[in-house]
């Protein structure tokens, strides 16, 4: 097999062999640890994506490689046609973690949301007594649960969504933070049985609610009987600051405690990315049994869902973000990061805002959607050492692992922000 030295040669083979699905960084990694990544020409860089928040613990974790190598030595697999002994302790590690009776576990975040999809509509008519094939479920717009037929059919992403039809039924958008949205649509359609939300919209360009849509939300959902399902594929495990999005700004020490006043419950908790600790596809839903026990014997199923490799990967990645208090020093680097940034744009031309909770972040260009601009700005930071990537076109989303220390932050905001200033008008 030939072997390639250079980014370029590497860049050519996959776009000649490959899908044409992404529109990839000039850059070809080869190696990680903790923040940082190096390409194959041995630039080092910091990493401000963390694979779409899938690296929390940082790359290459030596706890959770320790783990990955010990039980792919001893056992990887055995469909759920059998038990392993792995499954059972994490069903129990995941649901004494985040506060609830039942875990299904599986491999994507997508596939989490089909099966969340799936409860809720079997829920809606095995529960709520709603008429077989009516069950419908409130979405937010803009929203982004993954790409497969069924989710993209309520995507507000044409290039997700156009020529990918037939399109599936059974969905209502309303605006994102639109609470009398919210109340209106549940009070005109009796057949709900679920609200889906990112409690904040990552994809959309790290979009924050108001502070009382969530809670208003759940309220609402509780006063129709339907269920509130959160995506925290993305904003949970210590992203934002909090172990969950939903958690608001509780002070927890790496769990969310039920009775904390800022905690607002969803009925199914949807997880994914940083589950797997960055090494291994691992996501997984939970709920009470009211809920989860509608799915019977052959309803449902993964084949490699609850494997002894997955299992055991979690457990650690999690045990990781609590030991580490990954958490906590989210929420301080965060808070440090908004004001550096605010600081810069109170007298910048090309940056509009800063949003966003914990260590996920976006600065907002001053640009079209279809300009450039914050494209070119992520070239120019690959430059100076850090990667970063536009959504939408003019919003350049950054979040880093959450290993990161203060002084390297401080490193990070220097070259997003003398980076920044070459583009100023």
């Amino acid at each position: 097999m030939e072997v390639q030295t250079d980014s370029q040669a590497f860049i050519a083979i996959e776009h000649k062999h490959g899908a044409h699905d992404y529109h990839p960084l000039p850059v070809v990694l080869e190696r990680g640890e903790g923040v940082f990544l190096w390409d194959v020409e041995g630039n080092k860089y910091y990493d401000f994506l963390s694979a779409y928040s899938a690296v929390n613990q940082g790359h290459c974790h030596p706890r959770i490689i320790r783990v990955l190598k010990a039980q792919a030595e001893q056992l990887t697999l055995t469909s759920r046609a059998f038990h392993n002994n792995r499954l059972g302790p994490y069903m129990k590690f995941m649901t004494n973690y985040f506060g609830f009776e039942r875990m299904l576990p599986s491999n994507t975040g997508a596939e989490a949301v089909e099966a969340a999809i799936k409860i809720t509509r079997k829920w809606g008519y095995t529960r709520k007594n709603l008429p077989e094939n009516q069950a419908q479920i409130i979405v937010c717009k803009q929203n982004f649960h993954g790409r497969t037929s069924t989710i993209i059919s309520f995507s507000s992403d044409p290039g997700s969504k156009n020529h990918f039809g037939p399109h599936a039924p059974g969905f209502l958008p309303i605006p994102y933070n639109d609470i009398e949205a919210l109340r209106n649509t549940l009070a005109a359609h009796p057949n709900v049985a679920g609200f889906l939300v990112e409690p904040i919209q990552g994809e959309a360009g790290v979009y924050t609610p108001d502070s009382d849509f969530l809670a208003q939300a759940r309220a609402l959902c509780s006063e129709y009987n339907v269920l509130m399902i959160a995506d925290e594929i993305q904003t949970g495990i210590g992203r934002t600051g909090s172990l969950l999005a939903v958690c608001g700004n509780c002070s927890c020490e790496g769990h969310c405690e039920r009775q904390e006043a800022t905690y607002v419950r969803p009925d199914i908790l949807i997880l994914g990315k940083a589950l797997s600790g960055g090494t291994y596809p691992v996501s997984a839903i939970l709920a009470d049994s009211a809920v989860m026990d509608v799915l019977q014997p052959g309803q449902h199923g993964s084949t490699f869902g609850g494997n002894p490799m997955a299992c055991a990967i979690a457990m650690e990645a999690l045990s990781v973000i609590r030991d580490e208090k990954l958490t906590q020093n989210a929420r301080k680097l965060g808070k440090q990061f908004r004001a550096a940034m605010n600081a810069y744009i109170a007298q910048s031309t090309i940056v509009r805002l800063v949003r966003g909770k914990g260590l996920l972040n976006a600065i907002v260009i001053d640009d079209s959607e279809e300009g450039d601009t914050a494209w070119n700005i992520c070239l120019a930071l690959k430059e100076n050492g850090l990667l970063a990537k536009p959504t939408h076109g003019n919003i350049i989303r950054f979040a880093p692992p959450l290993v990161m220390t203060e002084a390297q932050l401080n490193d990070c905001i220097h070259i997003i922000t003398s980076t920044l200033q070459q583009f100023e008008k």
